[in-house]
């Protein structure tokens, strides 16, 4: 007896949804995306011109990037993400979401971890590593809503469901679900630090190891959250809107699970030329390139899908918002690939191409995708008619026409850079020797690029208003249909079997490929979502293990420079206000073996150099010059005055101005916190050993008072001096001494100057790897010249 046949004669049960849960998320989704695009917004006018920020430390680009993105990718993104998962999950299992408690705890959980964010990043609260940047209170707030709220919620009801078969778009929500889990918790082991006068935290991983998680973590964070639960929202919501079948069942299968094993490879291409092993930035190229096939594979799953369909697109709005959003799937999985091409990304890498890439994604596909789902969405949610087809018509051109607006500058900017960088002239020198000349010539983009962005806000607000009127139209009580449905244990079960090939005068061979490629087989995983699950994650972990093992188990792969050794307290303060300020989102300490790039910055860099950065500090953009050689080029005066006024140091420059490093005072009793986390990993800090710990404190103040001092002998003598005011009056004189400047000065005096030294013969060599960071072995490198340093002594403006 069939399962069909057997469903009317089993026990109904009586359910409803539960669309409320729905209706906060999309109202979530709304707000967050216009504070996430404002934000971005007003970072980007901070390129052309930088002191827009008024000297206000909270609002300075290092500091609002971070939230930017967080915003965009966590807030409306994730928001989004929601909205489409409790909606269609609870269609597609026939089945209310398991607790209404845990849907609430998921919302209201979900909305304070954006709210944290939205307070600590703009206070310089940091682990900066890119998407990844919340300290370590919140990255557990977001395992425990994610997996404990979200994630049970999630699993419970497909445990409970009345829909034997998963469709496709419950798979994208599962691989989700579990790699997203994975990614966050593996990314984000560290040595927290809590005490009253800060929220810190140390990842475990140094260096290379730590650059290789990151973006094994960054890579896939886009892929799986940006990606996979989007395409199963477009497997969801689009045959709905266009009330046709997915084109091919097939073609949805390979889709999946080829991206779901192939994407997480691929996250090491964006550290080509890096210090990682050649070995990885190759595999990592390779099986970026191998997306192109799956990806490609959903983007023809979804356009087809609209076969027979096509005359609706010129009529209905959220069509139009779904085909130009898989649409830009399409060209971002294109260029994505490209991109990851080593000689492509010697051009492309730290320039503003990778930022058009990044949006073209983000703004295109994941925005486009959710705009027109909440369209399709928001008549059945507030069960009245749309307010207006004709906003929702202006919506969407001018969209449309501000984010070809914002890409189409910033390609053209990032090509610019990428050829400006690496242009050596006729004798063999640079063509573009000063970083500045670069960033002049791109600033006319920058301006087309915030107009783009001021039409895609503007059509965000004309939606927005939209949705807002069809609310204020919703009647006084919604409905709330009850439907009936049995449960599976009480319907028949027929086991899949395999079918009988028609194949005639044929090999065996080809009979048993004929019924193999039936695919058949799927439809039994497909009803046993534990089973399915599990096989997820095994694709997942084997892949992300066989990348990521050998990094951590082959020693030769971060040999030890005998000169290497930890920061001093007072440079280990230091970088961690760098991290603080954002530094690392406008400034690369990465050189890569170029001739340009060894031409302009100096010798390249070598993975033992960075055996002791907790976090690495590569960058993945170049706003400003690379800094990985920049100790000991320029005086302690000229790096205070430049904090004080990069603009008098280089004109064209735009940097803004720390005013407020020279005014605040540096915590020094938080300095042996510091210190014990970094001997936890394994750090050595034998003289700081037990009881000598609060030696810590004493030594950083003591080299604090050696760099204040020099400041002021190379400052003619005169103590540091703010600017004078509107009315030209000379602001105090200030101690530096106990400031957070002096800090930052002496890392940044530190970066890239162990390279250089003279091994001492007579110290005993301490490696890493037998200190706990992990590797690494004993081998000194061939100690290269220093480069000749700049004049070290500024005019005092």
């Amino acid at each position: 007896m069939s399962e069909s046949s057997t469903a009317a004669d089993a026990r109904l049960e009586r359910f409803s949804y539960d669309d409320a849960i729905v209706r906060m998320f999309l109202a979530a989704t709304l707000i967050w995306g216009l504070v996430g695009f404002s934000v971005g917004m007003l970072i980007a006018l901070q390129l052309p011109f930088p002191s827009l920020n008024g000297g206000i430390e909270w609002i300075t680009f290092g500091r609002l990037r971070p939230l930017h993105t967080n915003a965009v990718i966590f807030a409306f993104a994730g928001n989004g993400i929601f909205t489409a998962i409790y909606y269609s999950t609870q269609r597609l299992c026939k089945a209310r979401m398991w607790s209404d408690t845990l849907s609430r705890l998921h919302f209201w959980g979900w909305q304070a971890i954006i709210v944290s964010a939205a307070l600590t990043l703009p206070l310089g609260i940091t682990q900066s590593k890119e998407y990844a940047e919340l300290e370590w209170p919140i990255d557990i707030a977001i395992a425990v809503v994610w997996a404990g709220f979200f994630g049970v919620n999630f699993f419970m009801t497909l445990v409970t469901r009345r829909e034997r078969h998963m469709y496709v778009a419950l798979w994208f929500y599962i691989a989700t679900i579990i790699t997203v889990a994975v990614l966050h918790i593996f990314n984000n082991l560290w040595v927290p630090i809590l005490s009253p006068t800060i929220i810190k935290s140390y990842p475990i991983y140094a260096g290379v190891q730590d650059a290789m998680m990151q973006w094994w973590y960054g890579h896939n964070a886009v892929a799986f959250f940006l990606t996979t639960p989007f395409l199963g929202l477009m497997y969801y919501f689009l045959p709905k809107a266009a009330d046709r079948p997915v084109f091919s069942y097939r073609l949805s299968i390979l889709h999946f699970w080829s991206l779901v094993f192939i994407y997480i490879w691929a996250g090491p291409h964006h550290l080509h030329y890096s210090a990682i092993p050649e070995w990885a930035q190759t595999l990592g190229m390779v099986f970026s390139l191998m997306l192109w096939m799956p990806s490609w594979g959903g983007m023809i799953n979804g356009l087809l899908t609209l076969r027979g369909a096509w005359h609706k697109v010129t009529t209905d709005p959220v069509l139009k918002f779904f085909v130009v959003g898989i649409t830009f799937y399409g060209m971002s999985t294109f260029e994505g690939p490209m991109l990851s091409i080593k000689y492509v990304n010697a051009l492309s890498h730290f320039t503003d191409w990778t930022i058009a890439h990044v949006h073209a994604g983000a703004l295109g596909w994941n925005g486009f995708m959710m705009f027109g789902m909440c369209y399709w969405l928001a008549p059945r949610l507030f069960q009245t008619k749309l307010y207006s087809t004709k906003l929702a018509e202006t919506h969407f051109w001018v969209a449309t026409i501000g984010i070809l607006v914002y890409v189409l500058p910033l390609y053209v900017a990032g090509i610019l850079q990428g050829l400006m960088w690496g242009t050596i002239d006729s004798k063999g020198a640079l063509a573009y020797p000063d970083f500045v000349e670069t960033t002049k010539a791109i600033i006319p983009m920058y301006y087309l690029r915030a107009i783009g962005g001021s039409l895609y806000i503007a059509g965000a607000l004309v939606g927005s208003w939209n949705f807002y009127k069809t609310w204020q139209s919703r009647p006084a009580n919604y409905e709330v249909p009850v439907y009936e449905a049995p449960a599976l244990k009480d319907v028949a079960f027929t086991p899949e079997t395999a079918p009988t090939s028609n194949l005639e005068t044929v090999t065996d061979y080809a009979r048993a490929w004929d019924v193999f490629s039936s695919m058949w087989w799927h439809r039994v995983w497909e009803r046993m979502p534990i089973k399915f699950t599990i096989m997820t994650t095994i694709a997942v972990a084997a892949a992300s293990l066989l990348e990521l093992v050998p990094t951590f188990v082959i020693r030769s792969n971060v040999p030890t420079i005998a000169t290497v050794t930890p920061y001093t307290p007072l440079e280990l303060a230091g970088r961690d206000i760098f991290v603080s300020e954002g530094c690392y989102n406008c400034h690369s300490q990465m050189i890569r073996p170029t001739v340009a790039e060894t031409k302009r910055y100096g010798e390249y860099s070598k993975p033992g150099e960075s055996v002791y950065d907790h976090p690495f500090q590569w960058g993945s953009r170049r706003i400003g010059p690379d800094l990985s050689r920049e100790g000991g080029k320029q005086s302690h005066q000229w790096h205070v005055l430049h904090f004080r006024n990069p603009q008098e140091f280089n004109d064209g420059s735009i940097m803004p101005p720390y005013p407020w490093l020279m005014r605040k005072k540096l915590d020094f009793d938080s300095i042996p916190l510091r210190v014990m986390a970094m001997q936890t990993l394994g750090v050595p800090y034998p003289q700081y050993e037990g009881d000598n710990l609060e030696q810590a404190k004493a030594d950083a103040q003591a080299q604090a008072a050696s760099i204040a001092k020099e400041f002021v002998e190379q400052n003619q003598g005169q103590p540091y001096t703010e600017l004078p005011d509107r009315a030209g009056n000379f602001g105090q004189s200030i101690d530096l001494a106990d400031k957070e400047v002096i800090a930052l000065v002496a890392f940044i005096q530190r970066v890239g100057t162990d390279l250089f030294k003279t091994p001492d013969a007579s110290a005993e060599e301490v490696s890493p790897a037998d200190s706990g960071v992990l590797g690494t072995t004993a081998e000194k490198s061939v100690t290269p010249e220093p480069p000749a340093p700049a004049d070290r002594t500024a005019t005092a403006p």
